[in-house]
């Protein structure tokens, strides 16, 4: 019998404080069948909508997002953390439990009303994944979707986000 994505998650308790149950995706990447089970669901979250461009934020967004581009004959666009992209950027602040981080974009990385999805491993309160939506707004590019391998809806990040109509693949109740 297959196994599900959810089996190939590793949940480490207490792990990086008390309290916390860390969902691991390295032991869903490391596995064939897990990445295949992963990438192979986010495919079929946008594989009917209308949109020109994949958007990742570093660094998993990275390892899920280039495969669904690859996939659906799309092109991949990253989001890095400012001051490791090359050429001319925008940038956008959001807030951490502990101060401020900033991620960029290549200003010429998306043209005004390319429709642009969102892809990552995890949605916990939509900070990263909120800041990205709003780079490809700055450049003038819609958000369609963002689709996510895992979600901590305790976090209530698809609250914050659901303008942008988030999926996820596995839906934990807590954070």
């Amino acid at each position: 019998m297959a196994k599900k994505l959810e089996e190939y998650v590793v949940t480490i308790p207490d792990f990086p404080e008390p309290g916390i149950q860390f969902r691991d995706i390295t032991s869903v990447i490391q596995d064939p069948e897990g990445l295949k089970l992963a990438v192979d669901g986010l495919v079929n979250l946008v594989r009917d909508i209308d949109f020109d461009l994949v958007v990742g934020p570093e660094s998993r967004g990275f390892i899920f997002g280039v495969p669904v581009a690859y996939l659906l004959g799309k092109g991949f666009i990253p989001v890095r953390k400012k001051g490791k992209l090359p050429r001319k950027t925008v940038s956008q602040k959001y807030d951490l439990e502990y101060g401020q981080a900033e991620v960029e974009i290549h200003e010429d990385a998306i043209r005004p009303g390319q429709k642009v999805i969102i892809v990552d491993d995890l949605m916990a309160t939509g900070g990263s994944a909120e800041a990205a939506a709003r780079l490809v707004e700055k450049l003038g590019g819609q958000v369609v979707r963002m689709a996510f391998v895992m979600e901590l809806a305790g976090l209530q990040g698809r609250k914050r986000l659901q303008k942008y109509l988030p999926e996820s693949l596995i839906i934990y109740p807590g954070k």
